[in-house]
């Protein structure tokens, strides 16, 4: 038998299934959200959230809750909006993205509040 952990996840299953690295974590606490938005201001990206139904979340593109956040760098105000995205749509997932300018990429990607299947 082995000692590494296995995750169960399955399609069928939506309340099982994983996201980014962090979603094979613990659920993020608020001080974990902050430091990651932190990091994303740090690095010079541009934060954006989206958000989507659970059942969508693995074959339909994500919905965008305003427009990505170009150049700015208050970690509350991104947090506020991650959170009114959450308030207004309770059901879906929410994910906060940092794009990277000069790769034009995401330099980051992950659920901050994970939505209940209907």
């Amino acid at each position: 038998m082995s000692d590494m952990q296995d995750y169960q996840s399955s399609l069928e299953d939506v309340n099982s299934r994983k996201f980014e690295t962090f979603s094979y974590l613990p659920a993020m606490e608020d001080a974990r959200i902050r430091k990651q938005v932190e990091y994303i201001v740090n690095k010079g990206w541009n934060p954006a959230i989206e958000h989507t139904e659970p059942e969508n979340a693995f074959d339909h593109y994500w919905y965008m809750w305003k427009l990505p956040m170009f150049g700015e760098t208050d970690v509350e105000t991104i947090l506020a909006e991650a959170e009114a995205c959450h308030k207004a749509h309770p059901n879906n997932h929410v994910r906060l993205i940092g794009y990277d300018n000069y790769a034009q990429s995401q330099g980051a990607a992950m659920v901050v509040f994970r939505g209940k299947p209907v």
